[in-house]
């Protein structure tokens, strides 16, 4: 769960000076109101609006859980409160579902067809994620039974291309391995040999970027003939779509890690209604 501080900066972004169309026109009463789903998929991003709607005093009755499979006109959230703030928080609290909800559900599709394929292999998130979101964008990937991958540049080592432009990988593993004990060393190869390499010089986790199927296969063989494979886990990437995704379960992967998760988002549908008093 994020801070409310966190959430607290989407308010400030969308009424700086406050909702003046609530503020000038409704008059100060109380009412009833109901978010409502108009998708079919895995809600998320109840626990955050409901801390936000609580933070101005709304009452919310949770109809739903984060996780949970929902259809059109399921009521998620229940609401009682002063009409003018349910208003003020209205439009984030739906913003911050319907993303959220999206990346969970495009999430869930996605990672039944990895485990259907092969039950042993994971889908994982990037750090391509919304600007100032990608706390939430991560926490709609778990919801959605995906891995959220590394939160952001301080949790892990991903030594990727350009690390190695300047440093050659065996003495990028030597200093991020120095530095820590704790922190598993994940290397980006886009070769057999440079995956070899990276094994030998004790990576943890390497990413075959931009490889075929049948590379990260024949990939997966050369590990097994150095009896590195079991050493390391395998994790694959770079423009992997609905389409070749099955391909990669199929070719022995342990991760396979997709940016359009987050950074290509369909936005799940829901909606407020306020009852008149």
């Amino acid at each position: 769960m994020v801070s409310i501080a966190y959430l607290l900066r989407f308010i400030e972004e969308d009424a700086p000076k406050g909702d003046i169309t609530s503020d000038v026109i409704i008059p100060d009463v109380d009412t009833r109101a109901v978010i409502r789903a108009e998708d079919s998929g895995i809600v998320a991003g109840l626990t955050e609006a409901t801390a936000l709607l609580s933070h101005f005093t709304v009452r919310v009755t949770p109809a739903k859980d984060d996780g949970s499979v929902v259809n059109p006109g399921e009521i998620l959230l229940t609401l009682e409160g002063s009409a003018k703030r349910i208003l003020l928080v209205e439009r984030t609290a739906l913003n911050i579902i319907g993303r959220m909800s999206g990346i969970a559900t495009r999430t869930r599709v996605l990672g039944d067809l990895v485990r259907a394929k092969n039950p042993a292999c994971r889908i994982a998130a990037t750090r391509k994620t919304c600007p100032g979101f990608g706390a939430l964008d991560k926490k709609a990937v778990l919801i959605g039974g995906g891995d959220p991958h590394r939160a952001n540049l301080s949790e892990g080592f991903l030594i990727k291309d350009n690390h190695l432009a300047l440093v050659p990988i065996p003495e990028a593993i030597r200093r991020a391995k120095a530095y820590s004990a704790y922190k598993k060393v994940e290397v980006e190869v886009e070769s057999g040999d440079d995956a070899l390499l990276a094994a030998e010089s004790g990576a943890d986790i390497i990413m075959l970027d931009n490889m075929t199927p049948g590379q990260v296969a024949d990939t997966l063989v050369l590990l097994k003939k150095a009896g590195l494979r079991d050493r390391v886990t395998i994790e694959v990437s770079g423009g992997i779509d609905e389409k070749t995704l099955v391909g990669y379960a199929a070719s022995g992967a342990d991760i396979i890690s997709m940016g359009s998760l987050t950074h290509t988002v369909r936005n799940f549908s829901v909606t407020l209604e306020i009852f008149p008093q």
